[in-house]
């Protein structure tokens, strides 16, 4: 919806290209080298902060919760992981596959800051890691 303001319609619309430009790039999920060497695929995330805690939203459909590593080095918040094709593909002809399957990393910056708990749930394919802040 554009405004009067041809200043903040065109301030709005360049965000949106820019967050429509990003979602794309997320979406080639571009196999890079980890730090093991091993190619790798980046899970798109999310990253929401109030003033209890920050979260982060990592879309791993597929990928058994229990099996990702998450871990916090000098501020970097770090997830890793491996999506595997389930047995019952293994032998099937595949037509189409778009889900990145193997090893996965990503290595996301998080709001400098002390925090007093990490917790991690799933839900709906996501892994859900809350960071509660200290006081």
């Amino acid at each position: 919806m554009k405004t009067a303001d041809p200043q903040s319609w065109m301030w709005s619309e360049a965000l949106e290209m820019l967050a429509r430009a990003e979602r794309m790039h997320r979406d080639l999920f571009k196999l890079r080298t980890s730090r093991t060497s091993a190619p790798c695929w980046e899970p798109p995330v999310d990253i929401l902060e109030t003033r209890e805690s920050v979260l982060v939203f990592a879309a791993l459909p597929g990928v058994i919760p229990d099996e990702i590593e998450t871990r916090i080095e000098e501020g970097i918040l770090i997830i890793a992981g491996r999506r595997d094709l389930p047995p019952e593909l293994r032998n099937a002809v595949i037509h189409r596959l778009e889900l990145p399957q193997g090893g996965f990393e990503r290595s996301i910056a998080i709001p400098a800051g002390r925090y007093s708990a990490i917790r991690r749930a799933s839900s709906n394919g996501y892994l859900i890691i809350t960071l509660d802040k200290a006081e």
